[in-house]
């Protein structure tokens, strides 16, 4: 489709909730008829999905109060082929953490500083109090509302890319 933006969301889900939030936000942006919402895991998101899309939906567990190390391999991988051709560009950020996520979305804010992209929403965080080694290795079942929270993120980023606001 002519015009057609696109918001490209990458993510690593080793439990499934990280997964979840991102599909979540998948379906709140395929709303939006103008807007190509393309769900790709960090291992199979490169620096072309990066150049090609015009908007971004960054999604991780936090592990060990850090961005996955899958997502940090994408933005290894991703950060010099991209420097200095997606100046402007928005962001936002999803993360499922177990007590506080916030230093994982403090890791994505610099790296999106550096890359000079734009954020457009806080970070959501979806705490799942997950702390023993079992229940942090558990399958998690991301709560409806919070999956409700991931959704409209993903429609107001697409609805915003459609109207040109950023």
């Amino acid at each position: 489709m002519a015009g057609t933006k696109t918001l490209l969301i990458v993510y690593h889900s080793l439990t499934g909730g990280t997964a979840q939030m991102a599909e979540a936000a998948r379906g709140g942006a395929a709303g939006e008829p103008a807007v190509q919402a393309r769900l790709l895991h960090a291992a199979q998101a490169g620096p072309a999905e990066m150049l090609a899309a015009d908007g971004y939906l960054f999604a991780t567990p936090e592990n060990l109060a850090a961005v996955s190390g899958q997502l940090k391999d994408f933005f290894d991988r991703c950060y010099y082929p991209v420097l200095e051709r997606i100046n402007g560009r928005p962001y936002a950020s999803l993360i499922c953490a177990g007590s506080d996520g916030h230093n994982a979305a403090r890791q994505i804010a610099r790296i999106a500083t550096g890359w000079r992209l734009r954020a457009v929403a806080e970070p959501l965080i979806v705490c799942t109090h997950a702390q023993t080694p079992e229940a942090i290795a558990a399958p998690k079942r991301i709560a409806a509302h919070e999956l409700q929270r991931c959704s409209a993120l993903g429609e107001a980023l697409a609805a915003g890319l459609a109207l040109g606001v950023f």
